[in-house]
């Protein structure tokens, strides 16, 4: 195991890492590191690297806030390229459609709607810092 590079996390940067940790928090059905949930307390919520975990404590995402995040213009070719993108995927057709309704009312945006494809259909969205993932059957 120790021949190689574990990968431990995958970061996303943001302008707000509370609002899109909450937003794959809950489009996931994943939660907080141990720490890492908002305050219950009233204090403010200055939190600006967040992980979020399965159920086991695995880590899946992690969110680092930055001063400034220029939108990805993907599918635009000239512009600010998406640089990486999430692959997410459902076992039917049923499902992408219930995940894509859960997406758009969680804030997302549909770049591309590729429903209708035969071989993978698939949509591809802008998460709220505008980062591209996908949710396809697969």
């Amino acid at each position: 195991m120790g021949e190689y590079p574990q990968l431990l996390n995958t970061v996303l940067d943001c302008t707000n890492a509370r609002e899109l940790a909450e937003f794959y928090r809950q489009l996931l059905g994943v939660r907080y590191r141990s720490g890492d949930e908002p305050p219950t307390d009233g204090t403010p919520d200055d939190a600006d690297w967040l992980v979020l975990t399965d159920a086991n404590g695995l880590r899946k995402l992690a969110f680092q806030q930055v001063d400034n995040l220029p939108r990805a213009t993907w599918p635009e070719s000239s512009g600010v390229p998406q640089q990486l993108h999430l692959d997410f995927t459902v076992p039917s057709r049923a499902e992408l459609e219930r995940q894509r309704q859960r997406a758009v009312v969680l804030g997302a945006v549909i770049l591309l709607d590729r429903n209708d494809d035969p071989d993978e259909p698939l949509y591809v969205f802008a998460d709220l810092a505008g980062h591209p993932f996908c949710i396809f059957v697969a």
